[in-house]
């Protein structure tokens, strides 16, 4: 699980915050962006690599349309952000409206676990239909911007299990935190020690947000960036 976690989270905040909280190793050394990549595909991942990369590029989109596509895409990144960060805040208790203290079901980790797979769940649901929807805008851009959102695609479809069997690791991780939160606090009333497990949740929930971001982040910065050839 370790190895999994540390070729799969290298260099992310994410990693930091686990490494931080003493939930993973920190590595001993950053592994190249094209030694992480072989460690998670295969051979065969290669031919749908390839084929997208020679994906001829059938867009025909106007810069004024192009860039009333970008407008509204990142409109909606900032809202699918900014809901699911809500979420985030307010399941985990430390939303500045919604503070509560500790419940009878705070006190055994399932619950927990519950809210943070549901979130999981959220962040996938939300995110995905997102980038396939920049990822037709950049495909509108340029023959490069179409070959940019064809290797996305197949990106998603290759990396997607590696992914979710990476993450779905985050509950089992934070487990043992609550456990020693919960020991040290024996002789304390759990609102203290209850409320800064909630706020690493919180924490790792963001930082998790941010990585499954990223490739979307990435497809915005495509989209700002003019085409080859552009005015």
């Amino acid at each position: 699980m370790g190895e999994l976690l540390r070729t799969g989270l290298n260099g992310s905040a994410l990693a930091g915050l686990l490494s931080g909280l003493a939930l993973l190793d920190a590595p001993a050394s950053r592994p190249s962006f094209v030694q992480g990549m072989g460690r998670w595909l295969g051979w065969a991942d290669a031919i749908p690599l390839a084929a997208a990369l020679n994906t001829p590029w059938h867009g025909s989109t106007t810069p004024s349309r192009r860039a009333s596509s970008a407008g509204a895409v990142e409109r909606e990144f900032e809202r699918v952000r900014a809901a699911l960060l809500r979420s985030i805040d307010d399941a985990t208790g430390t939303a500045g409206s919604r503070r509560r203290g500790p419940t009878s079901d705070d006190s055994d980790f399932d619950g927990h676990r519950q809210r943070y797979v549901a979130l999981q769940q959220a962040m996938h649901a939300a995110i995905e239909p997102l980038r396939a929807q920049l990822r037709e805008a950049v495909a509108q851009q340029s023959p490069e911007s179409g070959r940019l959102a064809a290797l996305d695609a197949v990106m998603a479809q290759v990396l997607a299990p590696r992914e979710q069997q990476l993450l779905g690791l985050m509950p089992t991780l934070l487990e043992p935190h609550f456990a020693r939160l919960r020991r040290a606090a024996q002789d304390a009333p759990p609102t203290q020690w209850l409320a800064l497990f909630r706020k690493d949740m919180q924490c790792l929930l963001h930082a998790e947000l941010e990585l499954r971001l990223q490739p979307v982040q990435g497809l915005i910065d495509a989209l700002r960036s003019p085409p080859q050839g552009s005015p």
